[in-house]
């Protein structure tokens, strides 16, 4: 019989929040900084700060936000009912095999297998075909067991991880002279406003607001039962995964914006990335680059296709967990070979739609007193946003 406690060991609640870190740590948080930092330049102070409001702030208020409206149906439904089940359910799908969990394929496969395959490779649709179907058969079979996630991610994929990421950094920091360039366009007249748009392309606020189901599992089989109690250990995993979160970030963007001057051609953060490494450390570079991106994409994927498999096997029950774990890797599966450039052009409108919103539910769960619970200030304020995120999108204002 477990022992029942009300609160994690110090080692455990890092174990924990190695988990969270990884499940953010994925595809766009790879790609995103550096390009930030090559086209912010020696605007990088501002920009960057506005990124890690929105990428880093955000998510970690989510985590708090959910955990302690025990569950994001929970924290929507204070608007309505039929909101929270639509809103919780473009959340997951966004997460999920629409956007997220193909971004982790065709990431990978950019960064992974392309240096090696050659220039070719890119424009294979075989060979990304078949890197695709064996990186989702992989993550399939680690989602498998959810409540393992703890041990396979936490305690193996993370910390090698975070010693590859390492090693890179150092380099560059040797290496490289700062020398910022000019801020490109967008940077120049609003640092802080554009690096906390880009933001949003990590996805990371909206997958904090799901992250909840995975990580209550995982600490169940600790020992902890009570919901208050996971609420609050959820809480403290967060606060490490955003300060592993911040210094990460904070490396890739400080690398992208002294390479900004050299690398200019680069159309993204993964090429930005692999033109470095490949200047300072030749081959050797590109092979732990690869296995960077491969690690942190594939931790992401299992992440996602956990929660979203566990969401929808509880709320539409005539598929089973592996059913929908095999359906969303299977739908991944197409969406990814579309490509990463694709894929990314078609996230910006739909992240605009939705982030606003989901940041405006964030900050109204830390209202004080009634205000925190009241339905018509809910109302209002998420009609307001919404109507804001569609105008904005359309370019109507």
């Amino acid at each position: 019989m477990k022992n029942h406690t009300t609160h994690l060991t110090a080692s455990s609640l890092l174990l924990i929040g190695f988990t969270l870190f990884s499940m953010f740590f994925g595809a766009g948080n790879l790609i995103f900084p550096p390009f930030l930092g090559m086209q912010a330049g020696s605007a990088l102070v501002p920009a960057l700060g506005g990124f890690l409001l929105s990428a880093v702030c955000f998510p970690i208020l989510g985590v708090a936000a959910v955990a302690k409206s025990d569950g994001l149906p929970n924290l929507a439904g204070r608007v309505h009912p039929v909101f929270a089940f639509l809103f919780t359910l473009l959340i997951y799908l966004c997460i999920g095999p629409c956007l997220a969990i193909p971004r982790t394929a065709s990431t990978s496969f950019e960064m992974a297998v392309a240096p090696f395959a050659g220039e070719g490779a890119m424009n294979n649709s075989v060979v990304q075909a078949l890197y695709s179907a064996a990186f989702f058969v992989l993550a399939s079979v680690l989602a498998l067991k959810p409540d393992k996630l703890k041990d396979r991610i936490g305690k193996i994929m993370t910390p090698i991880l975070l010693i590859l990421i390492a090693v890179i950094f150092a380099g560059c920091i040797v290496s490289l002279t700062p020398a910022f360039p000019e801020p490109a366009v967008k940077y120049a007249s609003s640092p802080a406003l554009s690096g906390f748009i880009d933001g949003y392309q990590t996805m990371d606020t909206m997958a904090a607001l799901n992250f909840g189901i995975i990580i209550a599992i995982n600490i169940n089989t600790l020992g902890i039962s009570k919901k208050q109690d996971v609420a609050q250990e959820t809480i403290k995993a967060g606060i490490i995964a955003g300060i592993m979160l911040i210094l990460v970030y904070s490396g890739t963007a400080y690398v992208g914006a002294l390479t900004g001057s050299m690398f200019s051609q680069a159309e993204n953060g993964a090429q930005t990335l692999t033109l470095v490494v490949r200047y300072l450390f030749g081959n050797t570079g590109t092979v732990i680059l690869a296995l960077i991106f491969f690690i942190a994409c594939l931790n992401v994927c299992v992440g996602l296709l956990c929660c979203c498999s566990e969401y929808f096997s509880i709320t539409f029950p005539a598929l089973s967990y592996g059913k929908w774990l095999a359906l969303f890797a299977a739908v991944s599966f197409i969406i990814a070979n579309a490509g990463l450039n694709t894929i990314l052009a078609f996230s910006v409108p739909v992240l605009s739609l939705i982030y606003p919103v989901a940041l405006a539910l964030i900050l109204l769960s830390f209202l004080p007193g009634k205000a925190g619970h009241s339905v018509i200030l809910y109302r209002i304020v998420i009609s307001i946003t919404a109507l804001y995120s569609i105008l904005s999108t359309a370019g109507l204002i």
